[in-house]
């Protein structure tokens, strides 16, 4: 009786280390295969938990879908969540993209760049092509619009103007800065200044870089910037001195301004760091003077790089004297 008992537990032990040892032996297989009978699939994704089916995974031949047929190994931690290193950050979106077969996508050009990574990471090539074709409008409807920075700060401009690879044109105006009253025609000439820059921006709109400052010290003063540096500079203010008083004066050296915005477009794609640049801006020769009431300053600024500073010839126009006033000329 004894050696039978024996004998039946013997082949009790046997049978059930022969179900038990092919789980223990097969766990690379049983990880890769842990999905095909499920129904739900939990997701943990850089820390971001989602909860899906099987079947939306599934929608796309995609990353997801190897994954949850046992062509790709998932890792699975001990409480049945599938680990995926990644940022979770715009999983959702994939998930709604697989659920939906579309999702609004981030205005953001940065934030939909990170969309589209994700996309082609998952390998889910409809979401792939949403995103590059919302780039696409982003970049029409940019290309097609005149947008004008405002410097909030000499940092923000310094970084902007650096890092910028086309010419770059600031108009400076702050009418609020004066120490002194205006002339008569001052106010119409810092609209005229402001007007030739709205219709600068329009002609060369996607060439130049135009940005405007409200916050500097100059009333009125044009900046001309090329490869990082300032090229020249027209200034449109000055002192006119009477018998009496002291006058702010704003000038328009209208065709000046147009000189140098048409001189910076050499700077356009990096053709402006050729040999020839310098001797092509510094060759106006006589056939290009000062207009009357001007006067043109260089200053060296590391070897023979210049900056041209135009400034108007501080005057005072006889229409602007009072009756019996005598005319006083200050250079």
């Amino acid at each position: 009786m004894s050696a039978e008992a024996s004998v039946g537990s013997h082949a009790a032990d046997s049978a059930q280390s022969a179900v038990s040892q092919p789980a223990c032996h097969n766990t690379d297989e049983h990880r890769n295969q842990g999905l095909l009978g499920s129904k739900y699939v939990k997701l943990n994704v850089g820390g971001s938990l989602h909860y899906t089916t099987v079947q939306t995974l599934s929608k796309e031949d995609s990353l997801l879908r190897s994954i949850c047929n046992g062509g790709t190994d998932a890792t699975i931690d001990s409480e049945g969540w599938v680990v995926l290193d990644r940022c979770g950050r715009h999983f959702g979106l994939v998930l709604n993209f697989l659920r939906d077969g579309s999702v609004p996508l981030p205005e953001d050009h940065r934030e939909l760049d990170e969309v589209l990574k994700e996309a082609q990471y998952y390998r889910v090539q409809g979401l792939v092509q949403h995103c590059l074709s919302a780039m696409q409008k982003q970049k029409d409807v940019f290309e097609s619009v005149c947008r004008i920075p405002m410097i909030t700060s000499a940092k923000e401009e310094q970084r902007m103007i650096a890092t910028c690879r086309k010419p770059v044109v600031k108009l400076q105006n702050n009418r609020g800065n004066n120490k002194y009253s205006y002339t008569s025609n001052s106010d119409d000439n810092l609209l005229k200044n402001i007007e030739l820059f709205d219709k600068l921006v329009l002609r060369f709109n996607g060439r130049v870089l135009f940005v405007k400052d409200v916050l500097g010290d100059e009333i009125c003063c044009w900046s001309f910037y090329g490869e990082g540096r300032k090229i020249a500079e027209v200034c449109c203010t000055s002192i006119v001195y009477a018998t009496e008083k002291k006058q702010t004066k704003v000038e328009f050296p209208e065709a000046r301004i147009f000189e140098e915005t048409l001189n910076i477009l050499i700077y356009e794609n990096g053709r402006g760091s050729g040999p020839g640049s310098l001797h092509l801006l510094d060759s106006r020769g006589s056939g290009s003077s000062l207009g009357a009431g001007q006067s043109e300053e260089e200053g060296a600024v590391g070897g023979d790089r210049r900056v041209r500073r135009i400034h108007v010839r501080r005057h005072i126009m006889h229409d602007e004297r009072g009756h019996g006033q005598q005319t006083v000329y200050k250079d």
